[in-house]
């Protein structure tokens, strides 16, 4: 028996920009980003930006847009997405269209529809019918749909609360261009388990984001071991960026330690092979 080092591929990240650099309009911060060695970026909301500006950061840097989310809604009302919205269908695929024609204009490569507040039959009908909507519209141009389900102390009363509930869902949508956006921080809140959810789920996930539980601070502290998370999903073959989706302690940039860390600990590892050598 020998144990034989084996290169693997470095882990890649993204820097959600909807928390990160959030003192910066959105052009600097992606290029903040690409200074600070992200692999690509994704945001929440850049629509009061011009769409031009943030395709010109993009290609100044090099990197991809993964992923922007549909609008809140009525934020002042504590609105959290249109799509589960019995009633609200005309809003609900306006913000679709909006979110769908804004990442064309950028190269973005996912949308997530933000469901919002509801339950029960009529939330449920109403958010598959809008997400066969918005799948069949993004599939026209090679654009990826997410839904996220997120935990129930930072958004008491969203309707999508279960990685299950998510994953009946997009069955039931039947759409292969619909798919998870598994955000570690909300479902080790609600569900726990990462990695066996990880290795089930793996066929329907489209997008995996972190952050320290229970803080929601930098990944390298708190309940979540990511460094064993990152080796699941190494062993899975995944190999898209990660969105670092957490709440910086102060600037950015002080607190990116954690990213150098965690590519050290997957660029090399090593594995025992059984075989005869000869002697």
């Amino acid at each position: 028996m020998v144990f034989i080092a084996v290169k693997r591929s470095m882990t890649k990240f993204s820097a959600n920009l909807g928390l990160l650099w959030r003192e910066l309009a959105l052009p600097d911060a992606i290029r903040a980003a690409a200074r600070a060695g992200f692999d690509a970026v994704e945001c929440h909301w850049p629509y009061d930006v011009p769409a031009r500006h943030v395709r010109a950061a993009l290609e100044e840097t090099g990197l991809p847009m993964l992923c922007l989310n549909t609008v809140r809604g009525r934020v002042e009302r504590g609105e959290t997405g249109l799509a589960a919205l019995l009633g609200r269908e005309t809003e609900a695929r306006s913000a679709i269209d909006q979110a769908l024609d804004y990442a064309l204009a950028v190269g973005g490569r996912a949308v997530h529809v933000m469901a919002g507040d509801g339950e029960g039959a009529a939330a449920r009908k109403t958010f598959v019918s809008n997400l066969a909507y918005a799948s069949d519209r993004a599939a026209q141009h090679g654009i990826t749909i997410l839904i996220e389900p997120l935990n129930r102390f930072d958004w008491p009363g969203y309707f999508l609360r279960t990685t299950d509930q998510a994953a009946e869902i997009i069955a039931s949508v039947g759409d292969p261009n619909l798919r998870l956006m598994f955000d570690c921080y909300h479902v080790q809140i609600t569900e726990g388990d990462l990695s066996r959810r990880i290795q089930t789920l793996m066929p329907v996930i489209g997008h995996i984001q972190i952050a320290a539980v229970p803080d929601r601070g930098p990944p390298d502290r708190g309940e979540v071991d990511y460094r064993h998370i990152l080796s699941v999903l190494e062993n899975l073959g995944y190999d898209s960026p990660i969105g670092a989706e957490y709440r910086p302690d102060g600037p950015t940039e002080a607190g990116l330690g954690w990213m150098e860390a965690f590519r050290r600990g997957s660029a090399v590892s090593e594995r025992q092979v059984g075989k005869s050598i000869g002697f």
